[in-house]
């Protein structure tokens, strides 16, 4: 079974669904638009 995975922007909340590591270096939150390094692994 495949886990799981999603990260969690700590600015605004936002969920990204999956691994936020295959989106290009430059991804920004769709919501409030900070870049990929602003999100926790949950």
């Amino acid at each position: 079974m495949e886990e799981k995975v999603s990260y969690l922007c700590t600015v605004c909340g936002y969920v990204y669904e999956g691994d936020i590591n295959q989106e290009p270096d430059d991804y920004i939150c769709p919501i409030c638009g900070v870049g990929k390094d602003m999100f926790e692994k949950q």
